[in-house]
């Protein structure tokens, strides 16, 4: 018989991941601001917008630390340790992923992306960030699983996880049609590499998060 999950913690570890994914939200939305910004000739904002992205990762830093440190050795829990530690990783990596991008989009004067395909860039963006809408509702609903363990509540997590999948899968394609527009431009070949790489970059972003979205599943299984 399972122990209930209050029992189990004086604080749910999961109270914690819903609070970074709060944060893991909040860092996409500013990073979408910031490519807008970097697209637009009179924005001046992108430094700053990518400074607010570190502190905002600083932020959910602490929480991931808060989160390990208050699981000591011998402590009961109704889902494996490395399970809960795996779906953390994931969903920091989100966060390393949204970093990396604005990195390499900041190596290139502005603007980086070439007129012609920014359109194609912005739509891009809002399907790989509609993923991360979906995290903190996960953690949401999961934490209130491992509360009365309702079955009810278990399906309705499988159901937002398996919404993120379809809604990744439809990102990643995309994905392919953006590369191939890319390809297929008269454009010079170093604009080429770094728009390929931008693209594969920003897909990093959904795929943590269908990542963490498959974390959860196999938690939420026993």
């Amino acid at each position: 018989m399972r122990l209930p999950f209050k029992s189990m913690f004086i604080t749910s570890p999961f109270e914690g991941l819903q609070e970074h994914a709060e944060k893991v939200k909040e860092c996409t939305l500013t990073f979408q601001e910031a490519i807008e910004c970097h697209c637009a000739l009179r924005c001046r904002r992108f430094l700053e917008l990518k400074q607010e992205i570190g502190e905002i990762e600083s932020d959910a830093d602490a929480i991931k630390r808060r989160i390990r440190g208050h699981l000591p050795k011998g402590t009961l829990m109704p889902v494996e340790k490395f399970q809960l530690f795996r779906y953390l990783r994931e969903q920091d990596s989100v966060l390393d992923a949204v970093e990396e991008t604005l990195n390499w989009i900041s190596y290139r004067d502005e603007p980086a992306i070439p007129e012609e395909l920014q359109k194609d860039f912005f739509i891009f963006i809002d399907a790989t960030l509609e993923p991360i809408e979906l995290l903190s509702k996960i953690v949401k609903e999961a934490r209130d699983y491992f509360k009365n363990y309702s079955e009810d509540q278990r399906n309705s997590v499988k159901e937002l996880i398996h919404n993120l999948r379809l809604i990744e899968n439809e990102a990643d394609k995309y994905e392919d049609d953006l590369k191939r527009k890319i390809f297929n431009l008269d454009i010079d070949p170093v604009t080429i590499f770094h728009m390929v790489g931008l693209a594969e970059k920003i897909g990093r972003i959904a795929d943590h998060a269908e990542n963490a979205g498959d974390m959860m599943r196999a938690m939420i299984s026993k």
